[in-house]
């Protein structure tokens, strides 16, 4: 019960950085690479923070460092970037569907047993979470903002793979950020748009970066290797319809037959790969 409370915490501050995102970058407070950096740094400094509080040692292995620094700057530059000419919804679906993908896919490579039951869950639920998220009308894919989100999606695979094998949740995440600030910077100068940073655009990039960001991904290392990784994959097909649920509550915008029977579908998916994981496959 435990670790169903946690992923369900993680799932919403996942949910939570999307609602950030869209209320700063979408409002044009600020713009999108601006955010990611401002969001970086603000997650370091929470976590260094955080580590001399709790007097945690920093040591970590480097090349684990760089891999994970350079996974999480992957996805924050991917994801920055293929927002500028990408449906949203369609952007949620192809980072998801890559990120299942990867982590279904070196779970079988690794030897983790993936039950009948749990593929059809997870279909089930990247099916509902389709049917919430595809656009409406005539669609068309800006093949260089789809592989942005391809990029993106599997630096986040790459990221949550290696929270599986971390000792220290908490040193490991403040090192990958750490990392990830200092490479995503230079890019930031060259590829940010000309977009002035209002107050409250900063803020909620603080926000986003030191508490669904920073403390967050830390968390979300603390439950990984207790996942199967079809499971952890699965789980986060959640995210963009808890974040369309918050909508709906803290926004007021309109609750439809769509959402209800997508959401309905993603949590039976979920639920099927949660109580279908093998007992042994970790």
């Amino acid at each position: 019960m435990r670790l169903i409370i946690l992923t369900v915490v993680v799932m919403l501050a996942f949910a939570g950085n999307s609602i950030l995102n869209r209320l700063a970058v979408g409002s044009g407070e600020i713009d999108a690479m601006g955010f990611a950096q401002i969001r970086l740094a603000a997650g370091m400094v929470t976590l260094l923070a955080l580590c001399r509080w709790r007097q945690q040692d920093l040591s970590q292995p480097v090349r684990a460092s760089l891999v994970g620094g350079g996974s999480l700057a992957l996805y924050m530059i991917g994801f920055s970037l293929a927002y500028r000419n990408l449906d949203a919804g369609l952007g949620a679906l192809i980072l998801f569907g890559v990120v299942q993908i990867t982590m279904f896919g070196w779970g079988a490579l690794r030897g983790s047993v993936v039950a009948p039951g749990q593929v059809l869950g997870a279909l089930l639920a990247f099916a509902g979470l389709t049917y919430v998220l595809w656009p409406t009308g005539s669609v068309q894919v800006p093949l260089i903002g789809a592989a942005c989100m391809v990029a993106a999606g599997l630096g986040w695979a790459i990221y949550s793979l290696l929270g599986r094998q971390v000792q220290s949740p908490l040193a490991a995440t403040t090192m990958n950020f750490m990392w990830a600030t200092v490479m995503v910077l230079p890019l930031t100068w060259v590829l940010s748009e000309p977009v002035a940073i209002s107050m409250s655009g900063a803020g909620l990039a603080i926000v986003s970066g030191a508490v669904t960001s920073g403390l967050g991904y830390a968390l979300w290392y603390r439950v990984l290797p207790q996942l199967q990784p079809a499971v952890a994959a699965t789980v986060q097909l959640s995210v963009p319809v808890i974040a369309i649920l918050a909508g709906v509550i803290g926004l007021g915008e309109s609750l439809s037959l769509q959402l209800l029977i997508g959401t309905l579908a993603v949590l039976g998916g979920i639920a099927l790969v949660i109580t279908l994981s093998p007992r042994k496959a970790r």
